[in-house]
């Protein structure tokens, strides 16, 4: 039975959240007062939740050789593009258009999950990630975040976990 715990109850469901739940990983949904006008939407998580920003990820979206693909990076570091390009095995990678992004996860920028996407995209992990018992990932809307183990982001998604992480 997944252990399911919100910080704020009410906060809502999304896809993310749903497939969290379908999946029975256990997880935490915690949510905070988004604010509009911010500049970082990883970097207003970590702060709004009292984290370590290396324990706060944040969901991009690049085009690796021309297909969209997910990385999910700390908020502390930015992500590097040649190393996503040879996790995923390919050539060369640019960020992807954040309209093209937003049409193809169902998710808005700044809410972009790496869980329960509208079309399922090949996903990275920061190797990183592994160094910590749980991280925290977009829930899939801005000021609302899931708590899970790394390890059961990366089954969940199909991830390939690899330093694709700068900084």
């Amino acid at each position: 039975m997944a252990r399911k715990q919100r910080s704020n109850p009410g906060s809502g469901s999304t896809p993310a959240v749903v497939a969290l739940e379908k999946a029975g990983t256990a997880f935490t949904v915690h949510s905070y007062d988004h604010d509009p006008a911010t500049a970082s939407y990883g970097t207003e998580a970590a702060e709004a939740l009292g984290r370590d920003p290396a324990q706060v990820f944040k969901t991009l979206v690049a085009e690796v050789d021309g297909a969209l693909t997910v990385a999910v990076v700390p908020v502390s570091g930015s992500l590097d593009l040649k190393a996503l390009a040879a996790a995923v095995g390919g050539k060369r990678a640019a960020m992807a258009d954040p309209a093209a992004a937003e049409r193809t996860t169902g998710y808005v920028r700044g809410g972009i999950s790496p869980l329960g996407q509208r079309r399922r995209l090949p996903t990275a992990l920061d190797a990183s990630a592994r160094s910590h018992a749980t991280i925290c990932v977009s829930a899939g809307r801005r000021g609302l975040e899931v708590e899970l183990s790394p390890g059961d982001l990366a089954a969940l998604t199909d991830a390939v976990i690899a330093p694709i992480a700068r900084g």
